[in-house]
């Protein structure tokens, strides 16, 4: 019977040793400062306590070299710790965040969309297939939603349908906002809205500021040409305005308006948006105010940004431009998946050492070590970031760019969960997508108090951006907002070929 469960407790044990391994490593400051302390201790009631209190003078006197060197260390501890405290950054907090819901009446079926790829393209059968072929493979559902002027025979995108759209989803999560944190317009001190393609005049901000009557000394930004990872950007822009404006609240509205933007021509690459994005946006609150950390559910730990081009001439893979008809489009290179887990790379070497525990940075080290200097035919070491994240919002550009990442970070089907449900209910929303990620996370009532979120941007340029977050308290299940009809019915099985 031993016999039989002894390969069993092997494994438990070599699982509990690489365990306490990572606790010793992780916790190797707090548990000197223990271990001096107590050493300290020892001494000092062994040497007798009465004559050491005599005097302070006698016992300096009395001390050995040894509890010299013991004292230096503490110190050097007690000052590492009281430096990294008085030096670390003004937090900056999210207060809450709401999503756009599309109103049903612009769903865009299958069906529909199918049809209407067939009569706008009648004369090109290859695209009609070709389109077929990327609805079949997508990961998108029968929910997802196109603005009004697409769902035209054909398309009719204008100016006026444009402003529409911008002001049906700006305003839409602009009101959610206002509901779900009791604030006021009159409470925004800076207002950031990105938004790549569409670049009105008066510009989008101005709109806002228009709409709710905003203070006439609100600091108003626009973001343009970034693409999807553009709402990670303006979280960074934020994050250093709130730095040089205490006391301040911003509001960060992320969106992509695509009623401009629908292709009319053959060309695949510039087809396959057509295919995947789709309407939505999101609106943030942020605030460096003590007086509402009680009330924020986040807050801001890191923010890094990669931009990755050049040499590997990436700089196209998302991009607009013309074919040879005059028919204007949003390309995507065929090797964005390629390029999307380069540029990851490079963004979690400089992301991992702020957020890796020691165990795993040490781990790497080793490796690299090994490799680059004794030349051992190791395989490179990719540190778990399972260990530093409970959470992961990987944007929903497409279901390959998900998958493509899930093998790169070595993630489970549950951690990248939200960024598939998400792709399926509500398509790509570009730079918005993450944000309908998180909310899907608290839909489903996993957000808890000390987790910490990834979310992961990919855009044009090519641009790989990252923010952590960390939940300040247990999130309660929102009885509104863009998932609350819909998250029961969720996490869906997706075939990988669905047969339309």
């Amino acid at each position: 019977m031993s016999k039989k469960f002894e390969p069993h407790l092997v494994s438990q044990m070599l699982k509990f040793a690489k365990q306490a391994f990572e606790y010793l490593i992780n916790h190797t400051l707090i548990l000197l400062l223990i271990f001096i302390t107590f050493a300290m201790s020892i001494h000092v009631f062994q040497q007798g306590l009465h004559s050491h209190l005599h005097s302070l003078h006698y016992l300096l006197l009395n001390l050995s070299f040894i509890d010299y060197i013991i004292i230096a260390f503490a110190l050097l501890i007690i000052i590492k710790l009281t430096f990294s405290f008085f030096t670390k950054p003004q937090t900056i907090y999210l207060l809450d965040f709401a999503c756009f819901k599309p109103p049903p009446m612009y769903r865009v079926p299958f069906a529909t969309a199918y049809e209407h790829g067939r009569i706008i393209l009648a004369s090109e059968p290859k695209s009609i297939e070709f389109q077929l072929k990327i609805f079949d493979r997508s990961g998108l559902g029968e929910e997802t939603s196109l603005p009004h002027p697409l769902h035209y025979l054909p398309p009719n995108p204008t100016l006026i349908g444009a402003r529409e759209e911008t002001e049906l989803v700006i305003f839409s999560a602009m009101d959610s906002l206002f509901q779900q944190t009791g604030l006021t317009p009159q409470d925004i001190d800076i207002i950031i809205v990105n938004c790549s393609l569409f670049l009105p005049t008066p510009s989008l901000s101005a709109m806002v500021i228009n709409k709710y009557n905003m203070r006439s000394n609100v600091k108003s930004y626009n973001l343009s040409g970034m693409g999807c990872s553009a709402g990670l950007i303006a979280i960074d822009l934020a994050k250093h305005l709130l730095k040089v404006h205490p006391e301040s609240n911003a509001v960060v509205v992320s969106t992509e308006i695509i009623t401009p933007n629908s292709y009319m021509g053959k060309e695949r690459s510039m087809l396959l948006p057509n295919c995947l994005f789709r309407m939505g946006g999101a609106s943030i609150f942020l605030t460096n105010k003590r007086s509402l950390r009680k009330h924020a559910k986040y807050s801001l730990l890191h923010v890094v940004r990669t931009h990755k081009g050049g040499e590997d001439k990436s700089y196209g893979c998302v991009m607009q431009e013309e074919d040879n008809e005059g028919h204007v489009g949003i390309a995507l290179s065929m090797d964005l998946m390629v390029i999307a887990a380069k540029s990851l790379k490079t963004n979690i070497s400089t992301l991992g050492s702020s957020v890796l525990p020691v165990s795993e940075q040490l781990s790497f080290l080793f490796n690299f070590l090994g490799r680059k200097l004794f030349k051992l035919q190791w395989k490179p070491y990719i540190p778990d970031f399972r260990k530093a994240f409970e959470h992961f919002c990987i944007h929903a550009g497409g279901r390959a760019v998900i998958g493509e990442i899930q093998k790169s970070l070595r993630l489970s089907d549950e951690h990248v969960e939200a960024s598939r449900m998400t792709l399926h209910r509500f398509g790509n929303t570009s730079s918005s997508s993450v944000w309908y990620q998180m909310g899907y996370i608290e839909a489903k009532g996993r957000m808890k108090k000390g987790d910490r979120v990834w979310q992961i941007g990919f855009g044009s340029g090519f641009k790989c951006n990252s923010v952590v977050w960390k939940c300040n308290r247990d999130v309660e299940v929102p009885k509104i907002g863009a998932w609350a009809d819909r998250i029961h019915k969720y996490p869906v099985f997706i075939p990988e070929i669905l047969k339309l």
